[in-house]
């Protein structure tokens, strides 16, 4: 059985598939320790039903098994075209198009063909309330890096992570272990400091959930260190030595969507949420919405833009939006002053 589940995997283009068994999750406690200590900053779904997040059963009744699924995204090195001066990053997995999309067709389908074994079914791609990188780990889908990312020894850390809790009492894959030896690379990168111990992370300083999840102003001590990125940030992945074995994904819905890519940084800032809409209408970047993006847009050209840059910022800072008009401001002076120098 496992091996036509395998197969079937395979079919619908997952890069890997390994299985684990349903229990309580490895890191429940440290998780428990995790939200108390408030590190989870404004994520306060976390907070919610937390017997449910650390045990599969909670969240489907009769669960046994747990199948754990990777899929590879890395787009390549740099998403601009050849005569583009770049300027501006985005985390990778935002290159294109919304992966949960791309990904839960898949699920669905892959539900269905388990209901062929009688099984019964719950499938999430990080939109769900499983720990799932202690099962993947658990199951040998990679291992935890000290980042908290899930890293693939044929992978690197370009992968998702999706997972099918299933009824069916499947043989599980053993562990593949902790492969991250002494090294602390992507601790050292980190802009923020973020990672404050290995696997310890506190979200409130990640430059990914300033950009992304955070949804008010971003705190001063914190702007200068975003530099040039305007939605999330793949540093610590970038550090880490296992990506020498990525390959760019085969599935072209990853890869560098032109339309995006082709425009300034300081061109974002003439969106009207119409426009907003339209560019974004089925990437990952929609959901933080125009208003948040474009707070993102203006930290980043105070930090990194020229003298060319100030009109659209001088504009930006009379922006009806609080919000927008407070970066921009920031952004005006931060640039004059780093100009002046």
């Amino acid at each position: 059985m496992v091996g036509q589940i395998k197969t079937w995997a395979m079919e619908l283009g997952f890069d890997d598939c390994r299985i684990a068994i349903a229990k309580q999750a490895s890191h429940a406690d440290l998780f428990h320790e995790w939200i108390a200590e408030g590190k989870h900053g404004e994520m306060l779904w976390m907070e919610r039903t937390p017997e449910r997040r650390c045990d599969p059963r909670e969240v489907l009744p009769g669960c046994k098994s747990i199948i754990c699924l990777a899929l590879n995204y890395y787009p390549g090195r740099s998403p601009f075209p050849k005569d583009h001066d770049g300027g501006y990053r985005i985390a990778r997995y935002a290159w294109n198009e919304d992966y949960h999309d791309l990904i839960e067709k898949r699920l669905r389908e892959f539900d269905e063909k388990l209901q062929t074994l009688d099984g019964t079914q719950r499938f999430y791609v990080d939109t769900g309330p499983v720990l799932e990188r202690d099962f993947a780990s658990d199951a040998g889908l990679g291992w935890n890096g000290k980042s908290t990312v899930q890293i693939h020894r044929k992978l690197g850390a370009w992968f998702f992570l999706a997972e099918l809790l299933t009824t069916l009492d499947l043989v599980p894959d053993a562990p593949f272990g902790d492969h991250c030896g002494k090294c602390t690379a992507c601790i050292t990168a980190c802009p923020t400091q973020a990672i404050t111990a290995p696997r310890r992370l506190d979200a409130r300083r990640c430059i990914s959930y300033l950009t992304i999840e955070h949804k008010g102003s971003i705190p001063a001590e914190f702007r200068a260190a975003i530099g040039d990125r305007i939605y999330g940030c793949d540093d610590c992945l970038d550090a880490c030595p296992w990506n020498r074995f990525a390959e760019e994904s085969r599935d072209i819905t990853f890869h560098a969507k032109a339309t995006v890519f082709e425009k300034r940084l300081r061109d974002f800032l003439d969106l009207d949420d119409e426009g907003f809409r339209a560019l974004f209408a089925k990437s990952p970047i929609k959901r933080i919405k125009r208003t948040r993006f474009l707070r993102n847009v203006c930290v980043a050209l105070g930090n990194t833009g020229t003298w060319e840059d100030l009109p659209a910022l001088t504009r930006a800072a009379c922006d009806p939006d609080p919000l927008i008009a407070e970066h921009a401001a920031w952004a005006v002076t931060r640039l004059r002053e780093r100009l002046s120098e």
